[in-house]
């Protein structure tokens, strides 16, 4: 056996945090099976709640405003959501280190698809065109039953009709998430031969279970939709928010109770269809003696709504649902049955995999290794007390910096008056505490912890905001 642990990277898209917690409605066995023999986050965030940024986040430990893409890439043009020539990858790094190399699924970083440019040697990935017309149905439209799905047409004239939710007689085995970890498991098989025997690393992605929700009816029937819960602030009002959240919420007005809850049992449903391509590839390491070597991290490149504060979807708003992940890692020398409240973010996992395979460092990262909580995640909740995040906007440009420190999460808003929520007392979010006279010590010190962490990271784009029409922040980048 390798001094050096193999690594699975299994990626879900749009995948709430709370699904596979205490208490929920969600149906996750094997998240839970991986959770018994390792450590499970609870305060795990992306870097921005938009696929292409946040994935890039993941293989470089930047963020956005430093690796380039600030959206997903098929909605700009070539020379505005290119990653950086000069920006190192973690799987790079690996196979400078003697690993085999191995991506499958949704790429979505960038536009050219030639993953072997960024460490992956061998690749089976969606186009960017099949990513762009996901919103119709998986694989460009799958048949889905007319008295279980919804198609959703306003509230106002001139836009598609898309496909909301779901439910279909085409099983999973022939949908492109199985097909997907058929394509992982061939790999994996090679590595046993003894030609081809080397310390691998394999990242499998999947679109789900994100963009429209069709999930098969089997997976479907195992839940009851009249006993769903509906989010606590489903119907936020949104009073003392930005302006934005009202208009967004407008989107989703006239939808009812009933009609969330099927939304929700299909994304359940799609989330335990991943979980269950999750435990195929558990089986395979436990049946051919891998497990024990092998470092297995299971996460999501954002979140999604389904109903949280009246949205869905992933693209506006600064709320825990779409900014906080799942994030379960196990494998040796990493404690087992945790759960640690240690705050990590999703470009740290690029360092920490790196110090996890000994492979060498990239220097100047956002991220920076968490492998000490791995080990002993004893009292690092202190010293993982605070992250960060950003977003640059989808399709229509706008600025926000998050900042997460303890139970207290402060967001600037460069569109709109700034956010404030104690997480203990209010966790739905629903009060906005920023214009409160008794948080305005809070308030400054937290936006100039912002400016700090815009500083240290080389944000120029609000750093270097001293002009007159600019300053609108509670305190000026001075302060950071």
């Amino acid at each position: 056996m390798s001094d050096k642990p193999n690594v699975l990277l299994v990626i879900a898209d749009g995948m709430q945090a709370s699904t596979i917690e205490g208490g929920s409605d969600c149906l996750t066995p094997h998240f839970d099976r991986l959770a018994k023999r390792g450590i499970q986050f609870g305060k795990a965030y992306c870097a921005t709640p938009t696929c292409s940024p946040s994935r890039a986040s993941i293989m470089t430990g930047l963020l956005p405003h430093n690796h380039g893409v600030l959206e997903v890439s098929h909605g700009r043009d070539e020379d505005q959501c290119r990653l950086r020539d000069d920006n190192a990858h973690f799987a790079q790094r690996l196979l400078e280190n003697g690993y085999s190399t191995a991506y499958f699924g949704k790429w979505h970083v960038e536009r050219s698809n030639c993953l072997e440019d960024f460490g992956w040697q061998l690749n089976r990935v969606k186009s960017d065109e099949h990513v762009k017309y996901m919103g119709v149905g998986d694989d460009g439209g799958l048949p889905v039953d007319p008295e279980l799905s919804r198609w959703f047409e306003g509230p106002v004239k001139g836009y598609n009709r898309i496909l909301h939710y779901g439910v279909t007689d085409v099983p999973p085995q022939e949908r492109y998430a199985h097909k997907t970890v058929d394509e992982a498991l061939q790999f994996l098989e090679k590595t046993q031969s003894e030609a081809a025997k080397k310390t691998w690393c394999a990242c499998v992605s999947f679109s789900e279970p994100n963009e429209a929700l069709v999930v098969s009816r089997e997976t479907f029937n195992q839940y009851e939709v009249e006993s769903i819960e509906l989010p606590k602030n489903l119907r936020d009002d949104y009073s003392g928010k930005p302006n934005l959240y009202r208009r967004e919420g407008a989107i989703s007005k006239g939808k009812s109770d009933e009609e969330w809850r099927m939304a929700l049992a299909c994304y359940y449903g799609r989330v335990t269809e991943v979980d269950a391509q999750l435990g195929r590839l558990l089986d395979w390491l436990d049946d051919s003696a891998q497990m024990e070597n092998t470092v297995v991290i299971a996460t999501a490149d954002h979140g999604r709504y389904v109903g949280s504060h009246g949205f869905d979807a992933h693209n506006f708003g600064a709320f825990e649902e779409i900014y906080r992940v799942p994030l379960t890692i196990a494998g040796p020398n990493i404690k087992s049955g945790v759960e640690t409240q240690a705050k990590v973010s999703l470009p740290s996992l690029c360092p920490t995999i790196l110090e996890l395979t000994d492979a060498k460092e990239i220097s100047e990262l956002d991220g920076r290794s968490f492998a000490d909580v791995l080990q002993n995640p004893d009292g690092k909740e202190d010293d993982y007390g605070s992250t960060y995040g950003e977003y640059h906007g989808t399709r229509f440009p706008l600025c926000q910096r998050i900042l997460w420190d303890g139970d207290w999460k402060f967001v600037f808003n460069g569109f709109d008056f700034d956010e404030l929520y104690d997480l203990k007392s209010d966790p739905a979010e629903m009060h906005n505490l920023a214009a409160h006279p008794g948080q305005k010590e809070r308030v400054e010190y937290m936006m100039a912890e912002i400016w700090k962490r815009a500083k240290e990271s080389g944000d120029k784009t609000i750093v270097e905001t001293h002009y007159y029409s600019m300053r609108f922040a509670s305190v000026g980048p001075n302060e950071g």
